[in-house]
C-alpha cells in the first residue's frame, strides 16, 4: 500500500511540474510584454528588459489614455461582444435543447446534429463569405462581424452535452405536470445549467474579443474596427513618426515603437482577465459535465 501511495505522489509531482512549466511557458511572454510597456525606451533599445520593468514609467499608458483612435476601436470592440455573445447565446440555446431531445420527441435530431457538426470542419471560404458581406451592405457595420459569427457549433455542442445529462425523470415529472418545451426550457433546464451557460459565454466573449481577422477583412476605416484588428495593423506597420496626438515631450523621450504596442497588448488584456476570476468556478465544472457523452 506505502509502495502504491508512493507511486502516486511521485505521479502527481510529475503531473504538477509539468503543469507548472506549461503555465510558465504561457504567462513569461506576458510577463515580458507587461515590463516592456512599463520600461524607459532607451532601455528597451539595448535589450536590457527581460521580466522586470527598467526606469519604470507610465508614459505609455498615458499615451494610450489620450489616443483616441485607441479607445474608438474599443469601443467597437465592446459592442462586438455585447451584441456577438448575446446572439450567440440564444442561437446556442435554442439548438442545443431540440437536438439534446430523444428521436422520438425531435426526429430529425440525428440530421441537424450532423448538419451542424460538418459546419465546424467545412465552411464556404474566404472569398464568398467577403461576397456574401458586401452584396449585403454590411461592409463597415458591426453586424459583418456578430452575424457571420452567430452560430457557434462549439458552445452549441457543450450545451447539448449539458442536456443530454439531465435525468429523464424530470422531463417526465414535468409531462405530468403539464409543461410545455418552452416551460422545460425557461423554467427547469435552464436554471440547473447555469454552470454549461457560464461557460459558453465565456468562450463567446474570449473569441469576440480576440477576432480579428474578420475585422481587417470588412472595415475599410481604422476607427471602425475592433480593437485587436487596430492592433494587429499597428503591430504590422506602425512607426513611432505616425503615432498622432503626441506633443508631450517626456512621453516621445520615454517610448518608442515598441513600449507603445506592448502597453496597447496590456490593456486589450485587461477585460478578458478581469471576467475570468467571476466565470472560473462555473468554467470547470462547465467543461467536466458538458464534455460527458449521454
Amino acid at each position: 500500500m506505502n509502495k502504491r501511495k508512493n507511486k502516486i505522489n511521485a505521479y502527481d509531482i510529475v503531473i504538477n511540474l509539468i503543469l507548472i512549466l506549461v503555465a510558465m511557458i504561457c504567462l513569461l511572454p506576458f510577463i515580458h510584454v507587461l515590463a516592456v510597456s512599463l520600461s524607459n525606451s532607451v532601455e528597451v533599445m539595448k535589450g536590457a528588459v527581460l521580466f522586470w520593468p527598467k526606469e519604470f514609467t507610465l508614459s505609455s499608458y498615458v499615451y494610450i489614455i489620450r489616443r483616441v483612435t485607441f479607445w474608438k476601436t474599443f469601443g467597437v470592440s465592446v459592442k462586438r461582444v455585447i451584441l456577438g455573445v448575446s446572439l450567440n447565446f440564444i442561437i446556442a440555446i435554442l439548438t442545443a435543447f431540440p437536438i439534446s431531445r430523444s428521436k422520438d420527441q425531435f426526429k430529425y435530431r440525428s440530421f441537424f446534429t450532423w448538419y451542424l457538426f460538418i459546419t465546424m470542419i467545412f465552411n464556404g471560404g474566404m472569398i464568398p463569405n467577403y461576397m456574401v458581406i458586401k452584396e449585403t451592405r454590411l461592409i463597415n457595420s458591426i453586424f459583418a462581424l456578430v452575424i457571420p459569427t452567430s452560430v457557434r457549433v462549439f458552445g452549441i455542442l457543450v450545451l447539448y452535452n449539458f442536456f443530454k445529462n439531465v435525468p429523464s425523470e424530470i422531463d417526465d415529472a414535468a409531462d405530468l405536470d403539464g409543461a410545455s418545451p418552452w416551460t422545460l426550457l425557461f423554467r427547469i433546464y435552464l436554471p440547473i445549467s447555469l454552470p454549461a451557460l457560464a461557460t459558453i459565454v465565456l468562450f463567446f466573449t474570449v473569441y469576440h474579443w480576440n477576432s480579428w481577422f474578420d475585422g481587417i477583412l470588412y472595415m475599410n476605416r481604422i476607427e471602425k474596427m475592433p480593437l485587436q484588428s487596430y492592433l494587429q495593423t499597428i503591430l504590422i506597420k506602425e512607426d513611432i513618426s505616425q503615432l498622432e496626438d503626441i506633443t508631450d515631450y517626456k512621453i516621445i523621450m520615454e517610448t518608442n515603437n515598441q513600449t507603445l504596442k506592448s502597453a496597447q497588448i496590456v490593456v486589450a488584456c485587461i477585460p478578458v482577465m478581469a471576467l475570468y476570476p467571476f466565470l472560473q468556478k462555473y468554467f470547470i465544472k462547465g467543461i467536466m459535465l458538458g464534455s460527458v457523452k449521454g
